[in-house]
């Protein structure tokens, strides 16, 4: 039963074909003896039809080793389509549109290569001036003619949340005794040491909204020019402020223990000896030392002129630096302004 099985299924895998008796002779047929009279009958005729296996090619060499005309004249494989744009030409134009875009920045790298191989080997040759600029940055120019900019500066000083600091080193002397009597014996110690503070006077940049209400009048913007055929407009920008505060407490001082040093010291005759050392040295402690000098300190930064006038400007230069550099001028020149002019004032001050 199972042979019957496998007759079968090799029946459905085969064709029909016609096999040439002598396809199964050797080289030499010469050799070939006819077959005799034993093997004489019906299954030897000549014309007998046997059934060949078919023989698995692949499907693209199926269809190439099929019969019939072909379409073309030449050999095409399916599957391929020949390339009509060559490889170069198409990067020969992605090339040329970005050198097209970016002319000016090539340009200005090119002309600075020059100019310093130049200037390497000794050579004083007169290059043209060719400034650098970015496609985009003619765009915003173009389309920021009819912007009105004032609203767009304020908002960004609206959004300044970090005050001002003006900060400034001085020094001072100041000298520190102590008397402990024991019984008959004085004891005493002085000791008068050079000691360096740092204070800073505080400027707010944002008092609020209410502080920037077109009535109040601490904020104006003034229009020149307007952006016209590639040249940027011109604006002047005024702002008023609250004045700076010197500091508020003695926490807001510091001494820098690192440049302070002493100068002279006195003390009886006594000391140290009779356990009066004993009973001073733990007056001349490090922070016993730097509680003094820092409310020392404290005095001249809210005092002492030579000292708040110096902390006052600081705040005061400090604060137009941030202003100006770090959020009006980069607002201005993003929509196609340059800034013409800049004035910070003060509140309560003629």
């Amino acid at each position: 039963m199972f042979r019957f099985l496998i007759l079968l299924l090799g029946m459905l895998t085969t064709r029909a074909g016609r096999l040439e008796t002598g396809s199964f002779r050797g080289a030499a047929e010469d050799d070939w003896e006819e077959p005799g009279p034993w093997l004489e009958g019906p299954g030897y005729a000549a014309d007998d039809t046997w059934i060949v296996a078919r023989e698995s090619l692949p499907p693209a060499q199926r269809r190439r080793e099929a019969p019939g005309p072909r379409s073309g004249g030449r050999d095409q494989i399916p599957g391929r389509r020949r390339r009509l744009v060559p490889r170069w030409v198409k990067w020969t134009v992605v090339l040329a549109l970005v050198g097209l875009v970016f002319r000016k920045a090539i340009a200005f790298a090119v002309i600075a290569t020059l100019s310093g191989a130049l200037h390497l080997i000794g050579l004083n040759v007169h290059l043209p001036n060719i400034k650098l600029a970015w496609p985009w940055t003619s765009i915003t120019a173009g389309t920021t003619t009819n912007t009105d900019i004032g609203p767009w500066v304020l908002q960004k000083i609206e959004g300044i949340s970090r005050p001002a600091l003006g900060t400034e080193n001085f020094n001072f002397v100041f000298t520190h005794k102590v008397s402990k009597s024991i019984g008959f014996w004085p004891c005493w110690y002085s000791g008068t040491f050079y000691t360096v503070g740092r204070a800073s006077a505080t400027v707010d940049l944002n008092p609020g909204p209410g502080w920037w209400a077109p009535a109040s009048g601490h904020y104006r913007l003034t229009t020149l020019s307007r952006p016209t055929g590639g040249q940027a407009g011109r604006v002047m920008v005024t702002v008023v402020l609250p004045p700076p505060q010197l500091p508020q407490s003695v926490h807001d001082i510091t001494v820098d223990n690192t440049l302070s040093h002493v100068i002279s010291t006195d003390h009886s005759w006594t000391y140290p000896g009779f356990g009066c050392g004993a009973l001073i040295k733990p007056q001349f402690a490090p922070t016993v030392l730097y509680a003094q000098a820092q409310n020392l300190a404290f005095y001249q930064a809210t005092h002492n002129p030579q000292v708040t006038r110096p902390l006052i400007s600081a705040a005061e230069n400090e604060a137009a630096q941030i202003i100006r550099d770090n959020f009006v001028q980069p607002t201005v020149n993003a929509l196609g302004y340059t800034l013409a002019g800049f004035t910070l004032r003060w509140s309560g001050s003629s």
